[in-house]
């Protein structure tokens, strides 16, 4: 049966009035905006050069972050691999050692049957899966010879530390696969970062990448500004240096005084760098238009702390792989005391880092689809330079 109700008028009320002319321009406007909204985006939500490039560059630092990220996690990879064959290689030493132990005391408890000099207890332990709880319940130890007695012990401290070895591999195991599939997401997320970066780049015309050249050109033009504004500055406070320890040395003449024995360890520490640098700088030229490749180490290819960390090392220098723990080794400097073979550190996250050649000039690793190459270190602005560091 159907069912009774009452019916009421369509359409809403203010005050008790009716008002459908009211609902019916509700709809209309609702429709409108429906259409409005599922219509086809026009020319003008297409990114322009500037945003583009500025996307770019974003996906290009972000893969580089992930980059750093991936390397620091093939690295702890490679640390957990290691200590997982060394204790599987301990537990098979220790394992063997084991069944030496055993077999040992499977002999001593042969030849009491065949003489019949044991206990059918005696025997019981000697072939139990776990001799020191037999010996907890029973008092059989006094029936032992003395080298059945070292028997067991050693049998029981094999046993036990076997089976402590055992446990620390099975954790390594869970820890190296941890770390493996934590490798796999990071290497997942640079090669996002890179495809993206390359969509965009894809759908530009051939005008807007003329464009886009133009303005990269007008900012290395900037760069380059900057980085003679510093080599200027830098040379003129070094000639203010010499002035100053020449009038010393006249000073220190006249009144016949010695003014070099302050000096000393400090130019011999110099000398001892600057040794070091050139040694580091002359590999990083040698290695000038060789691709850029996440993850790399050479010697076909890099990425940025993996040149800075084989320049170095042909100084006699090892540094760590990643950007995050390169900043950490050696001495901070301020920019204005920069000096050839600095490591130049860059944005907040500390993701790239170059080798300081001289001049405001560096050699560095840029990203995916250039090449190591020798670029101004305000390529980015000042603002994204993150510090300076002395790594020897």
């Amino acid at each position: 049966m159907a069912s009774h109700r009452k019916w009421s008028p369509t359409g809403t009320r203010i005050a008790g009035i009716r008002t459908p002319a009211l609902a019916t321009a509700a709809l209309t406007s609702v429709a409108l905006l429906s259409q409005t909204a599922n219509a086809a985006p026009s020319a003008d939500s297409k990114p322009s050069v500037e945003e583009v490039e500025k996307k770019v560059d974003d996906l290009y630092h972000q893969a580089e972050a992930a980059t750093e990220k991936y390397n620091a996690t093939r690295e702890k990879t490679a640390q957990q691999r290691k200590r997982v064959d060394s204790l599987l290689d301990d537990v098979a030493q220790r394992t063997e050692k084991l069944n030496t132990a055993r077999e040992e005391l499977g002999s001593f408890a042969a030849a009491q049957y065949r003489t019949g000099a044991a206990a059918p207890d005696t025997a019981t332990l000697l072939l139990a899966d776990n001799p020191q709880d037999y010996f907890d319940q029973t008092q059989l130890m006094d029936r032992l010879t003395s080298r059945q007695k070292v028997a067991v012990d050693d049998y029981i401290t094999e046993q036990a530390a076997t089976t402590k070895k055992r446990a620390e591999a099975s954790q390594s195991l869970q820890t190296l696969t941890t770390t493996q599939s934590a490798l796999k997401t990071s290497k997942a997320d640079v090669q996002r970062k890179l495809a993206a970066a390359r969509d965009l780049l894809s759908k530009l015309t051939a005008e807007e990448k003329a464009r886009l050249a133009a303005i990269e050109k007008k900012q290395q033009e900037a760069a380059d500004r900057k980085a003679a504004e510093l080599a200027q500055q830098q040379a003129a406070a070094e000639k203010k240096a010499q002035e100053a320890a020449a009038q010393q040395q006249t000073t220190s003449g006249t009144t016949g005084t010695s003014g070099t024995s302050g000096t000393s360890g400090s130019s011999t520490t110099d000398s001892s760098y600057t040794a070091k640098a050139d040694k580091a700088l002359a590999f990083a030229r040698t290695q000038i238009g060789k691709p850029y490749v996440w993850g790399a180490t050479g010697p076909g290819s890099y990425d940025c702390s993996g040149l800075t960390q084989a320049a170095w090392k042909a100084a006699g220098v090892d540094l760590p792989r990643t950007t995050w723990d390169q900043v950490n080794v050696g001495t901070t400097v301020p920019l204005s005391d920069i000096k050839p073979g600095d490591l130049v550190f860059f944005y907040d996250d500390i993701s790239h880092v170059g080798l300081y050649i001289g001049n405001g000039m560096m050699i560095h690793a840029p990203k995916p689809g250039a090449y190591v190459r020798e670029e101004s270190i305000f390529y980015g602005g000042e603002s994204i330079i993150h510090s300076v560091v002395r790594p020897a």
